[in-house]
């Protein structure tokens, strides 16, 4: 059976955006793998997680089917999610902005203007081999990707409970 995620924005939670090019695959990916680790470690009221694109072309479309196939093997449903653009504003509303690869977080910062806060990061920057995530809608290797964004996701929430006190 696949699980679906409730989202219910709350002022106090840790709240991630995750952001690729399109928002159809890497950053949904990232966005309900990290739900699906959240809520298997009884820690999803904690957090609020969400995926926006740099770039127009995709909004409105749903999750890319190589992207929709991956999770669906591990019972992980995507359903009702659309692809947005990210704005300046998301700045104020998130704790942290995750890029997929530096292409990404050059984008972001043009959107964003500055930084001040350190907000902004590559997915892998918290893991002991900080790279880039290749991109499937050219690689076509969605297995790989989906390493990678799990091996990232998870040195993230290893990094958020060192740094961010539970009763936040």
């Amino acid at each position: 059976m696949e699980k679906r995620f409730m989202t219910h924005q709350h002022q106090n939670n840790i709240k991630i955006l995750f952001v690729c090019h399109g928002n159809i695959c890497r950053s949904p990916m990232a966005e309900f793998i990290m739900k699906d680790m959240v809520e298997k470690r009884r820690q999803a009221d904690r957090f609020y997680i969400a995926s926006a694109a740099t770039s127009r072309e995709e909004i409105g479309n749903p999750v890319h089917h190589g992207t929709r196939n991956k999770l669906r093997q591990f019972g992980i449903s995507t359903e009702g999610k659309r692809a947005v653009q990210m704005t300046k504003a998301d700045y104020d509303k998130y704790d942290y902005l995750i890029g997929m690869e530096q292409w990404n977080i050059t984008n972001m910062m043009r959107i964003l203007g500055s930084d001040p806060e350190r907000k902004v990061s590559r997915l892998l920057d918290f893991g002991p081999n900080p790279r880039d995530i290749d991109d499937p809608w050219y690689t076509g290797d969605f297995d790989s990707t989906y390493r990678d964004i799990c091996e990232g996701c998870e040195a993230l929430l290893d990094y958020i409970d060192r740094c961010e006190p539970l009763n936040r």
